[in-house]
This record gives C-alpha cells, structure tokens and sequence, in this order.
C-alpha cells in the first residue's frame, strides 16, 4: 500500500476523475481520492490522497482555494465557462476596466451564489448537469459563499484577467456569469488555473508524466518529487489520520 499525499497540476481536458484513474494505473495504488474537484478546463493545483491518507479528505472540505484566470465578455453560455453553447444574444462587447471593476464589490464577501446548472449539485438525489444534459428542468438554491478576493488584473478587448481567493463550495464559473450580468453583456469563463489549495500551491506540484516516472511505492514516498508527502511529513503539518474514512470550480 502507498501512504502519500500528491499535489498534481492538473492538465486540461481531464477531469478529477481522469486524473484519479490515471494515478492508479502509475502506482498500481486502488485507493486514491482527490480533494476537491476542477472542471475539466481547468488546470492547475489538484491534491490527492492515496492509500491510508484517504482518511484526511474529510480535514480538507473547508479549505480556501486561489485562482487565476480569465472571463470574456459578451456573451454568456449554458455551462457559464468556454465549453459550453451561447446563451441569449452575443455582441462584441467590451467594457472598460472602470466599468468591470464598479460591479466588484458585489461579487465580493459573504454572497449568495446560484451554481451552475451544468454542476453536480444535487436535486432530488440526481446530479443537476445529468438532467440538464437530458433537458429536464433544473431547480438550484442560491447558495453562501465567502470571496475572500475578486480581483481585475487588466482588461483588453473583450478579455479581463482576475485572481480570486475563494471558499470551499464556490463556483468562480457563477462569479464570471454574475460579472457579465452586472454588465448587462453577457460573460462566460474562458480560462482557468488553480494556483492554491489550503496550504498546497504549485511549487508542490508535479506532472503527471513526472509522476510516472516514479515506479514502486518505495521510489514514491521517499523521492523528492515536490508532490509527494509521507505520512511523517504530513503529522508534522498538522494532519491526523485518526478518522475513518465530485464539485466547485
């Protein structure tokens, strides 16, 4: 059994799930959860679990999350990110950063925040994009989430660049379609990249293929791959495994 936690950066197009299934093929380890899912889009900073430090998941629920990214402006799409069809009129909007930055304030704090359809929050035990994508109607509560930061790093064109520093449970797709109805054009997210998740960040990130190229358990709990965390090493963070033991973003 490997023991270990990993902090993979996560390559687009794969889901958490398809990084999970690949971990396992390279470890041979059955026992592997991630903490805390990114869209398939997205990149970036994916932490997993494997073997005994499974158990830790439920330590981790709560953690702050910081990403950067980008939001285009003028149109919004059912998804509410790049990957998903125009929804309502599409236009060549582009607003200054003055106008952008007006509608911060009401995207930051403690907020009520609608999850996106295409989500897999629950109704009635099913999750919501699987009755999306069947067309049947989908009913979401508005859910509170803390943004710590919802910064505008520039605006060109019908492009801006933003960092955020989020709560566990927040949707940074609903907070770029949020922006775009403040705006009355229309937005969508168009790039995403976790840089930061609770304590692990990119420096303590690895490839997959650099994953790969540690074979047996010994080689990966004992090798410097930045990824890697023995068990020792995560008591003396602070972890226990004491405890028994899919969706923002």
């Amino acid at each position: 059994m490997i023991n270990a936690v990993l902090v993979l950066d996560k390559p687009a197009a794969f889901t958490s799930h398809d990084v999970v299934n690949r971990v396992r093929r390279i470890t041979g380890e059955r026992s592997v959860g991630h903490l805390g899912t990114l869209d398939p889009m997205a990149t970036g900073v994916l932490p997993l679990v494997l073997g005994r430090f499974t158990r830790l998941a439920q330590f981790f629920n709560d953690s702050t999350k910081v990403y950067e990214g980008e939001i285009r402006f003028g149109y919004a799409t059912d998804t509410y990110d790049a990957e998903g069809v125009p929804v309502g009129a599409v236009s060549n909007a582009q607003p200054t950063l003055a106008d952008v930055l007006r509608h911060l304030p009401a995207l930051t704090g403690r907020i009520l925040q609608l999850p996106p359809v295409y989500s897999a929050k629950k109704v009635n035990g099913v999750a919501a994009y699987k009755l999306a994508r069947n067309d049947r109607p989908v009913e979401l509560k508005p859910v509170a989430v803390d943004v710590h930061r919802f910064e505008i790093h520039g605006v060109c064109g019908d492009r801006a660049r933003f960092v955020a520093e989020v709560s566990a449970g927040t949707y940074i797709r609903s907070l770029a379609h949020d922006l775009g109805q403040a705006l009355g054009c229309g937005a969508h997210l168009s790039q995403l990249r976790r840089t930061q998740a609770g304590e692990f960040t990119l420096t303590h990130a690895a490839t997959l293929d650099e994953l790969a190229s540690y074979h047996s358990s010994q080689n990966l709990e004992s090798s410097s791959l930045p990824a890697a965390s023995s068990p020792s090493s995560m008591s003396d963070n602070g972890y226990s495994d004491k405890s028994e033991d899919d969706d923002p973003d």
